[in-house]
C-alpha cells in the first residue's frame, strides 16, 4: 500500500506531530543578533571587493556641475531610496505569491521595526515548499539584478542597482538562516510561519 501523500500546505496539522524547533527572530535576542550579524557580514563581503572594481565615487559623480548633472545626481539618490523601499514590498509580495502557489489561503503582512514580513497564521507548510517560499525573493531578485549589473558596469547608475542586490542578499539573512535551520528536518516536517516566528513540527516517531 502506498503512503498517503501529505499536502504542501494544510490548515490542520496531521496527527502524531510535535513541536520540534522554533525560530523567533523578534524576541529571541541571540537569534536576532545572529541574523543581523550575518546580514552585515554579507553586505560587507559584497560591497568591499566591488568597490575596488567599480569605485563607489561614481555614485557621487556630479560631472560638470551644470543643471543637468545636478538633476541626475539628485535623481539617482531619489531612485535609490524609492527603489529600496519598493524592493522591501516586492520581497514580501514574492513570499506571499509562493505561499499562495503552495496553497495558503490568507496572508498577513507586517513590520516590527526590525523586520518586514509576510506570514500565514493558519497554514502549515511542508519542509521543501516552505524552503522554496523562504528563498524565492533571494533567487528571483538575485537573478534580475545580476542580469542588469553587467550592462551598467561603467555607468554612474551601477551602484544603485548593486546596492539593491546587496539589500536583496543581506536582507535575506533571516530567510537563509531559517532555511539552513530546517534543512536537517525530516522531509515530512511541517513549518508554521507566523511572520517573525517559525515553528517546526515533526512526526513524533522522529
Amino acid at each position: 500500500m502506498n503512503e498517503q501523500k501529505l499536502p504542501s500546505a494544510t490548515l490542520e496539522l496531521p496527527k502524531n506531530y510535535k513541536l520540534g524547533h522554533t525560530v523567533d527572530m523578534q524576541t529571541n535576542k541571540k537569534q536576532s543578533f545572529l541574523v543581523n550579524l550575518i546580514a552585515i557580514l554579507i553586505g560587507v563581503a559584497l560591497a568591499v571587493p566591488m568597490a575596488f572594481l567599480v569605485p563607489l565615487g561614481s555614485l557621487f559623480d556630479m560631472g560638470d556641475l551644470d543643471k543637468k548633472a545636478i538633476f541626475l545626481y539628485i535623481l539617482r539618490f531619489a531612485v535609490l531610496l524609492v527603489g529600496s523601499f519598493l524592493y522591501i514590498i516586492l520581497h514580501e509580495l514574492t513570499h506571499a505569491l509562493f505561499m499562495k502557489i503552495f496553497g495558503a489561503k490568507k496572508i498577513k503582512f507586517g513590520f516590527t521595526g526590525l523586520f518586514a514580513y509576510a506570514g500565514s497564521e493558519h497554514e502549515y507548510f511542508k519542509k521543501w515548499p516552505y524552503i522554496i517560499i523562504a528563498l524565492a525573493p533571494l533567487v528571483v531578485f538575485g537573478i534580475i539584478f545580476a542580469v542588469i549589473c553587467p550592462f551598467i558596469y561603467t555607468s554612474s547608475w551601477f551602484w544603485i542597482v548593486y546596492f539593491w542586490q546587496i539589500q536583496n542578499i543581506s536582507g535575506a539573512a533571516g530567510d537563509i538562516y531559517v532555511s539552513i535551520k530546517f534543512l536537517k528536518a525530516p522531509k515530512d516536517a511541517y513549518i508554521k510561519d507566523e511572520g517573525t516566528m517559525m515553528k517546526l513540527f515533526v512526526p513524533k516517531s522522529n
